[in-house]
């Protein structure tokens, strides 16, 4: 995207939902995939954090050792709460090797420009700072009946119009509908790169998205 259409799909973001309302969506989804099981010590990174309400809801758990890390400085500067927040690319992380406890991803993979080469980046970085034990946590769209009817409902400007959000919804999908679609369109191709480095604990389907959670497969280290 260039800067320009950058803007224009970060204000339909945030117009898609209240920080709130993201907060209370973010801590839902944790809960289901078992937080109150994760030892709230834990070191815990939430990858392409956009505002940070990700971690916000992480804090409202319990959980206190966090950083974000986020491409987008516009976004991961309004950010404000104890987290760390780095302004930096997913696929080139800073930190040291296996010094993570969780690593956490909800929403980013698919805007990654290049499939698989990109994902396959991402990942070994993943698992290169993951300790032993850890675990990646990943929620991405995925098309699933709900999502295709969303899609559809989408295509009404009527709807559209009653609705604010299935129209901020329509435009982000519009300015990274190259990736998106490419996302959504190459599940094995996405699965097959998730079982190459991480062996999954959970894999759901649901409500249009995958639930994932892996362990570091260390034996596809080169």
């Amino acid at each position: 995207m260039t800067p320009e259409e950058s803007a224009l799909w970060e204000a339909a973001y945030c117009r898609f939902e209240t920080p709130e309302e993201e907060i209370r969506k973010f801590m839902s989804r944790l809960v289901h995939l078992g937080c109150a099981g994760w030892a709230r010590e834990s070191r815990i990174v939430e990858l392409f954090c956009g505002r940070g309400n990700g971690l916000k809801a992480l804090e409202r758990l319990g959980f206190s050792s966090l950083e974000g890390v986020d491409l987008s400085a516009r976004l991961a500067t309004s950010y404000n709460g104890p987290a760390a927040i780095h302004v930096a690319d997913c696929r080139q992380l800073s930190f040291q090797d296996h010094s993570k406890d969780l690593l956490i991803v909800q929403g980013g993979l698919h805007h990654l420009l290049v499939l698989p080469e990109d994902l396959e980046q991402t990942l070994v970085e993943a698992r290169r700072v993951l300790k032993s034990d850890g675990r990646l946590v990943l929620v991405e769209p995925w098309k699933t009946p709900f999502l295709r009817f969303v899609h559809f409902a989408g295509r009404s400007m009527l709807l559209r119009k009653i609705s604010n959000k299935l129209d901020a919804l329509e435009v982000m999908t519009h300015y990274e509908r190259t990736t998106y679609e490419f996302w959504l369109n190459h599940p094995e191709l996405v699965l097959s790169v998730l079982r190459k480095h991480f062996d999954a604990e959970q894999l759901q389907f649901r409500w249009g998205k995958i639930y994932f959670i892996g362990r570091p497969r260390f034996s596809a280290l080169s």
